[in-house]
């Protein structure tokens, strides 16, 4: 694929997190596909990174929201690197961090999905209210 091509899939891909979508998330992905998550946990296999995902999209953390930042594309290895911020949202308490994935293509197909973040474990406190600007106080 091109460079506008890799580009598009990229955040096509990505925004379908945030359409908490995950049949169409999955779609993207290669039958025989790896998802490593941002503590080494591997999923190998679109069964596996189903499961992996399936507490995200059943709203086992809250509201999930993903917002892009830097977006880099290697047409010749056929990689993306897409870095986010996400918030995550509950009733009581809300939160967000840092981080990137880093995915590799053959085809059209996600083969690795490298989730990489700023945080060992998410910082979750109390709600508090978004600055109108989009960032947190």
């Amino acid at each position: 694929m091109n460079r506008a091509e890799l580009e598009r899939i990229t955040l096509e891909f990505t925004k379908l997190f945030n359409d908490e979508d995950l049949n169409a998330v999955l779609s993207y992905f290669s039958e025989d596909a790896v998802y490593i998550e941002f503590n080494g946990i591997r999923h190998e296999g679109i069964a596996a990174i189903r499961v992996a995902f399936e507490p995200q999209f059943g709203g086992h953390f809250g509201k999930m929201t993903f917002y892009n930042e830097d977006l880099l594309i290697d047409s010749v290895t056929q990689k993306s690197l897409i870095s986010w911020t996400l918030t995550l949202e509950e009733e009581k308490r809300q939160g967000a961090y840092r981080g990137l994935d880093i995915l590799h293509f053959v085809g059209k197909k996600i083969v690795q999905k490298h989730t990489y973040c700023k945080a060992k474990v998410p910082l979750i406190t109390k709600k508090a209210v978004m600055i109108s600007n989009g960032t947190w106080p």
